[in-house]
């Protein structure tokens, strides 16, 4: 359900909530953090601005939010002059948040002006459109779902060219890896298909409430695929998958059932210039699309084939049809 908030607002000047503004409107709500809701709130008002920072935002940006929780990145990211939409599944929390722009951003009617601040209460990956169009992601992600929303944002939403997220320290170093590295994978291939992907900072425990266990890290990704035909993607992530499903075999062996066989995929491979006795942590996002397009052309291939074959065999004569040729009155008497 998308929710316009403010649609006649603009505001003026922004107060970042403190760690004290955070406990008291969760004491408010009745709010308990939960582990299982991945809800882990930054306190500091300094975090948040250098969080703002790193997203190297343009002015005036076009902003969607993931899980802002009580507020203070969404503040922050108003604080900065920038449009934002922000996407929250918990109805509790998302009742709340306008209440809270409201109070600490001050606000002047404007009805000429469009609005800064818009709502949508709902499961992020499950949305398919925003009110606004969005040029970049910003959001402190829930970590339980981190990788799913962003790699659904990013296949949803083309008008994005930029992201910075806030997600476990280890999952940003897992999605900037390059390959040959050990915490390489699959998050690392689709992530890096949009576009370059950095390790953009370290947040430490400290400035969350309740604090997690592990620390946490920024991952900045400059969109660069601005073309991104959704044949292509699925193809690619389908050779990624089955690459990394079984990380320590040679690709010969892991892509078997992707190819058709263990014999077949050394073709495709070796079409693609790939050596098949190479494993998938080796392969870099171009040469997975060398290989997904190897595998689309033999498709192809095969298809016409078939197709050819259908043909023929379409206009074989079988021996009453010669003889209907060869007696044609014989047959209309019949």
């Amino acid at each position: 359900m998308i929710v316009p908030v403010n649609e006649c607002c603009k505001l003026l000047a922004v107060t970042l909530l403190t760690a004290r503004d955070i406990r008291e409107i969760a004491a408010d709500i009745g709010l308990r953090p939960t582990k299982q809701k991945g809800q882990n709130f930054v306190i500091d008002p300094n975090t948040v601005r250098s969080i703002v920072t790193s997203a190297k935002l343009a002015d005036h940006s076009s902003v969607v939010e993931v899980g802002p929780g009580l507020g203070s990145l969404t503040l922050g990211l108003l604080e900065a002059g920038h449009h934002v939409t922000a996407v929250e599944i918990d109805d509790v929390l998302a009742t709340r948040l306008p209440a809270t722009v409201e109070k600490y951003g001050q606000t002047a009617a404007a009805a000429d002006e469009t609005a800064n601040f818009e709502l949508v209460n709902a499961d992020a990956l499950k949305v398919t459109e925003l009110p606004t169009a969005p040029d970049a992601l910003v959001a402190n992600l829930p970590y339980n779902v981190a990788v799913p929303v962003l790699l659904h944002f990013l296949e949803i939403f083309p008008s994005l060219t930029s992201v910075l997220v806030m997600v476990q320290l280890e999952v940003a170093e897992r999605l900037a890896a390059g390959p040959g590295s050990r915490t390489y994978g699959v998050p690392s291939v689709k992530a890096q298909w949009y576009g370059d992907v950095t390790l953009a900072g370290r947040i430490g425990k400290n400035v969350f409430w309740p604090a997690p266990n592990i620390d946490s890290g920024l991952v900045h990704i400059d969109v660069t695929r601005t073309h991104r035909d959704p044949e292509q993607r699925r193809r690619l992530f389908s050779v990624v998958d089955a690459a990394f499903a079984q990380r320590r075999k040679t690709l010969r062996a892991a892509l078997a059932t992707w190819a058709g066989g263990p014999q077949r995929a050394e073709e495709l491979l070796r079409a693609a210039g790939i050596d098949p006795k190479t494993r998938g942590e080796a392969l870099g996002v171009d040469d997975f699309e060398r290989l997904a397009a190897a595998g689309a052309a033999s498709e192809r291939g095969a298809t016409s084939m078939n197709a050819a074959a259908g043909a023929t065999s379409g206009n074989t004569l079988t021996p009453d049809d010669e003889d209907t040729l060869e007696n044609p009155q014989e047959s209309a008497q019949s």
